[in-house]
């Protein structure tokens, strides 16, 4: 583990990092209605992504060349820094229930194997992959049995923590995996992180109005994306998913990561949810900018781990990390 002039941090690697919400939610330092959410003690080196689009809104936001357009499955190993911590959220299409469930026969379905690789080479103290909550559900189990293992037998012992995210105060009913790894010298002395703690019930979850009710007024972009929404009609027949119009006083639906021209409606207004609300409902901060068409916008923002959900693994491993401090684990 590594210190510098700042305090003691703790060096990240980042696969797979899309526009950065898993990312965010390990650097902290931005607001969210109205909330701080503090700098933690991470320090990401190099974040990848193969999708070019996803880096450049990467580097918008945390920096110009803090991510790098590189396909990971070719991607030297040896020329990637080590790190303390291995993140990334591995492509999920192939186990979505809206995807075309490939799983593991699949070259995107075997992507995790692309973190073994890194664990192989470079040891970290922790990996923390995350994933849709459908991978837990496929062949029975056996798809994710099969992915946990094979981390193990890269010398980790494997958690999976299912994280429901409106227990965590983000106002969209979204469940995800988050696999932690760790290494098992440390493991044998330390145990796991402490999985977070939910912080809301089904009494008190945050709305989809408590999210995006200040921007009912606004339809320019004096609030970045904000006027950016497809103007679609709802199916004529059935009600097609994305039609679906939020409950006012609920959690938003899902923030699809493929959704064309199909996101749901607003709980009042008789249009289809914008860029900048898809992205509120998903904890990014105002001041996180999408740049392209909608389509891609939306997918960037579909595609992320919300950073508020984010931040509270983080902050738990933070917290396991700072127990190994004075210790010699390289």
């Amino acid at each position: 583990m590594t210190a510098n002039k700042n305090g003691h941090e703790y060096t990240v690697v980042s696969y797979f990092c899309g526009c950065g919400g898993l990312d965010l939610g390990f650097r902290g330092d931005f607001r969210y209605h109205e909330e701080d959410y503090k700098r933690l003690p991470f320090d990401i080196k190099i974040a990848y992504d193969a999708e070019a689009r996803c880096v450049e809104t990467y580097n918008n936001y945390f920096g110009k060349g803090k991510a790098e357009v590189r396909d990971i499955t070719k991607l030297d190993v040896n020329s990637v820094p080590e790190a303390d911590v291995l993140i990334g959220g591995f492509p999920c299409q192939e186990f979505s229930s809206c995807g075309p469930l490939g799983g593991l026969d699949s070259e995107r379905g075997r992507l995790y194997k692309t973190l073994i690789t890194y664990m192989n080479k470079h040891h970290p103290i922790i990996v923390v992959g995350e994933n849709v909550i459908n991978l837990e559900r496929m062949e029975g189990g056996a798809v994710l049995n099969t992915i946990k293992q094979d981390l193990a037998n890269a010398g980790y012992a494997v958690q999976v923590w299912k994280l429901f995210a409106p227990e965590y105060g983000v106002p969209q009913r979204r469940t995800r995996l988050f696999i932690i790894c760790v290494r098992k010298d440390v493991f044998d002395k330390y145990g796991f992180p402490q999985k977070p703690t939910p912080i809301f019930s089904v009494d008190n979850y945050r709305s989809i109005e408590w999210a995006i009710g200040d921007l009912i007024k606004i339809t320019d972009n004096s609030i970045s994306n904000q006027n950016e929404y497809f103007e679609a009609s709802r199916a004529k027949r059935g009600n097609g998913q994305g039609d679906e119009s939020n409950k006012k006083d609920k959690p938003a639906y899902t923030i699809r990561a493929n959704p064309k021209s199909r996101v749901q409606f607003h709980y009042s207004l008789n249009r289809r949810l914008t860029v900048r609300e898809c992205a509120r409902i998903q904890t990014f901060p105002d001041d996180f900018e999408f740049s392209f068409s909608k389509t891609v916008n939306i997918s960037q923002i579909g595609n992320a781990v919300p950073p508020m959900l984010a931040y509270l693994v983080a902050k738990s491993v933070a917290t396991y990390l700072e127990t190994l401090k004075g210790e010699n684990y390289e």
